[in-house]
């Protein structure tokens, strides 16, 4: 990258990853966007969730079985309740909890045998809520009767915390929560987990072990030996018939694990979930604002070098990787190390700045592009033009020298034709445009680059802009298209001759070609420049053109391009030309692509015996070469003509 561009690309990054830094974090902050990390955090944690132990809790469900075999309506007798906790208590249970409150006096009788049943053992669920007004909030709690408590039963608020979109994310926050003063009594003290810190949930409804309420009241017949032994144990409502979020329920809430399952969790369960995230150490911790900033700067930043180079489709498939990789280690901290840092933000940031850079790229690039079109779509053919705006890595505006093929092309006899048509202006434009269109697409579909028009004179070049590293039998090719071309174009101008009655002075041109080191670039003013080529192997070029004439062909061709070209095209040797400034004579040649070889070596041996004084005017090998290479035959007359001149008769 050169350094102008190093420099305005800087400028660029140093505006474009702050900014969308700065935009992405402000957007962090709102209530949608946060609830989208929550998603994420549920499909994430929910991901090969752990599961409960031996240890953890087991669920006594007030269901419909229960409903059934008691045969009472709810609220049950509290007398009821004092017989499972007696009950719970001989099986061996550790702690029980019972998941419902009791706020308000019942039977005395019932209220007396609850009070005597409970102990240290068993914690009560309370309840806490904060009510929200304009002028002030008013928080409410609800505490189990003072009889229950002062018979040793312990108060835990079992109220829980609903984020925006209604699922219980997050750990209660009450330091005498109802899972905590669980632990409590078994003589466990859990550490308070972090603010906002971010339930692990274990699975769908029904995860934890279950019983039903009328089982646990009689163990021994119903349920397994020891199945309470050393257990904590949960009581509250927990219907086999998992309700759906869009029926709902009694005391049921959604969860992370509700995105997956489509169904919600007991009361009970979550305050089971509750007590194994404190318990085992599961809960999640989610990153502060400063951290999340942080790494939300970083990504910005690391989307700044990886686009500092240069964007394209390569840009996307990284950044696609990166955004897997964000989202990757993400769900691998989640799990391994119990934290949460989102991954939306540090994704967007990434995203938005490769994005942005590669938006400016793709309009520079247009941009770019468009400039090579104009500045070439009157030189190349629109598919090398193409090709050059798709891919300009190695073109130098400003002047190279590179080897080129030059082809200088010519009208012979203009002057004649001017003179004939000098009371006609204007059919004389129209049929130079006439000739130049032709020989002009000729040269483009053959890969060449229009120099320039001079006149009746056309002026191109092979191997630049882009490299051809045939160029020099490409120039041939087309060398031999544009006569074909004039051909075709005096057979149009006959059969118009015969409409009108008027005959055509015929069309003939002359070629020269030469290959050579040359300087090539855009050459001009500041108002005015041509993508031209200079050198001597252009100046030689434009002789050869003059000298097709004198030597009785269409069409000359430097000894040079016969090297490139040997080989691929048949070129027959005709003679030398002396060039100012050059102190050995250039050998020129011909090109007979439908030679036979036994034909070229017969012209090769009849130019070696006049030059070495073995032949004549009367030599039969003229009139036999004539015809197999008609191409030639000016030259073979030209020369007899010369013998004759000369009186080398026979």
């Amino acid at each position: 990258m050169a350094p102008g561009d190093a420099r305005r690309r800087l400028r660029q990054l140093a505006i474009i990853v702050p900014l969308v830094a700065a935009v992405v974090i402000a957007a962090s902050f709102t209530s949608p966007w946060r609830l989208i990390e929550l998603k994420i955090f549920d499909y994430f944690s929910t991901v090969a969730p752990p599961s409960p132990t031996e240890k953890s809790p087991i669920i006594v469900a007030i269901d419909e079985p229960s409903m059934a075999e008691i045969g009472r309506r709810w609220p049950w007798p509290r007398d009821l309740h004092a017989a499972l906790v007696r009950s719970l208590r001989a099986a061996g249970a550790k702690a029980v909890g019972l998941d419902i409150i009791f706020a308000e006096p019942s039977a005395a009788a019932g209220d007396a045998a609850l009070a005597a049943a409970l102990g240290p053992d068993v914690v009560l669920a309370a309840d806490e809520t904060i009510i929200r007004t304009p002028q002030a909030d008013q928080r409410i709690r609800v505490e189990p009767l003072l009889a229950l408590t002062e018979a040793g039963a312990r108060p835990g608020v079992a109220s829980v915390v609903l984020d925006g979109d209604g699922i219980v994310r997050r750990m209660p926050p009450y330091a005498d929560g109802f899972a905590t003063r669980l632990l409590a009594a078994t003589g466990v003290a859990p550490g308070r987990p972090p603010a906002d810190a971010l339930i692990q949930a274990f699975g769908p409804a029904r995860t934890f072990p279950t019983v039903s309420y009328y089982q646990a009241l009689d163990p021994k017949n119903f349920l397994p030996e020891n199945i309470f032994r050393d257990r904590i144990v949960i009581v509250g409502l927990s219907m086999q018939s998992a309700s759906g979020i869009d029926t709902g329920g009694a005391d049921v809430f959604a969860t992370p694990y509700t995105v997956r399952s489509r169904t919600l969790v007991a009361g009970a369960e979550l305050q089971a979930t509750v007590l194994d995230n404190l318990a085992r150490g599961l809960f999640v911790v989610p990153a502060s604002a400063l951290l999340a900033g942080l790494a939300t700067g970083l990504a910005a930043v690391l989307a700044g070098l990886a686009v500092w180079r240069g964007t394209g489709y390569v840009t996307g498939v990284v950044s696609v990787a990166t955004i897997l990789l964000f989202f990757g280690l993400s769900f691998l901290v989640l799990h391994y190390g119990r934290f949460y840092l989102a991954p939306l933000a540090p994704s967007l940031a990434f995203a938005g700045v490769a994005a942005i850079q590669s938006a400016r790229d793709y309009a520079a690039e247009r941009r770019r592009r468009m400039r090579v079109t104009r500045a070439f779509s009157q030189y190349l053919s629109p598919v090398l033009v193409e090709r050059l705006a798709e891919d300009s890595a190695n073109l130098k505006l400003g002047g190279e020298r590179r080897e080129l093929t030059v082809l200088f092309c010519d009208v012979r006899g203009f002057t004649t034709i001017s003179e004939e048509m000098k009371d006609d202006p204007e059919g004389l434009t129209r049929l130079m445009n006439r000739l130049l269109n032709p020989l002009s697409d000729v040269i483009l579909q053959a890969g060449g680059t229009i120099d320039k028009y001079i006149g009746d004179a056309i002026m191109a070049f092979w191997n630049a802009p882009l490299d051809d590293p045939d160029h020099a039998v490409h120039a041939i090719e087309a060398a031999l298209a544009m006569l074909k071309a004039v051909d075709a174009l005096n057979v149009e101008r006959e059969a118009e001759a015969d409409i009108f009655a008027k005959k055509p002075h015929p069309l003939k041109i002359g070629i020269g070609i030469n290959t050579g080191d040359c300087v090539v670039g855009n050459m001009g003013s500041d108002f005015r420049f041509n993508y031209s080529a200079l050198g001597d192997a252009v100046n030689l070029a434009s002789r050869l053109e003059s000298e097709t004439k004198a030597f009785g062909v269409s069409i000359l061709v430097g000894e040079e391009t016969a090297r490139h070209a040997g080989g691929k095209i048949a070129l027959a040797e005709l003679d030398s030309v002396r060039v100012k400034g050059k102190s050995e004579a250039v050998g020129v040649s011909t090109p007979v692509p439908e030679a036979s070889p036994e034909a070229l070596a017969e012209h090769g041996a009849f130019l070696a015996d006049v030059r070495m004084g073995r032949s004549t005017s009367l030599d039969p090998r003229f009139e036999k070469l004539s015809k197999t290479l008609p191409r030639v035959e000016g030259f073979y007359r030209l020369l007899k003509q010369r013998f004759s001149d000369r009186g080398e008769v026979g």
